[in-house]
């Protein structure tokens, strides 16, 4: 199973890597939106880990991006942010089918949280 990660933090994105990486996922990663939708598009991932404040294009529009191009529109995303709750409905809305809030993450706790949406957007057949 192939996972995108598309996050400006570095030690977030080196953290999620290798938790993915050591539950057995192949993990490619992205700096930013435009680089995000970008590999996306060429590498066809089975799920995505989509930050929402992203430098050049923006989680929000990264997301509405992937929803509308056939080619990507199936592939799962987990939204990663840490924006409040209240904007989980809008997020569900425009395409994302799981949220992470930031703050909640135990990283250094094995990253179960995010191991577990992965495991569960991966196995739902909606």
């Amino acid at each position: 199973m192939k996972i995108l990660v598309v996050e400006d933090s570095k030690f977030l994105r080196v953290a999620v890597e290798r938790a993915l990486t050591r539950a057995s996922y192949t993990v490619i990663c992205a700096a930013d939106g435009e680089e995000g939708l970008r590999v996306a598009r060429e590498k066809l991932p089975d799920a995505i880990l989509l930050d929402m404040l992203l430098p050049k294009l923006s989680g929000q529009d990264v997301l509405k991006a992937l929803k509308r191009d056939p080619a990507t529109a199936a592939i799962p995303v987990i939204v990663l942010t840490s924006l409040s709750q209240k904007n989980a409905k809008q997020l569900e809305k425009d395409g994302a089918a799981a949220y992470l809030e930031k703050s909640t993450l135990t990283l250094d706790q094995g990253s179960e949280s995010i191991l577990a949406a992965v495991k569960a957007v991966l196995t739902d057949p909606a």
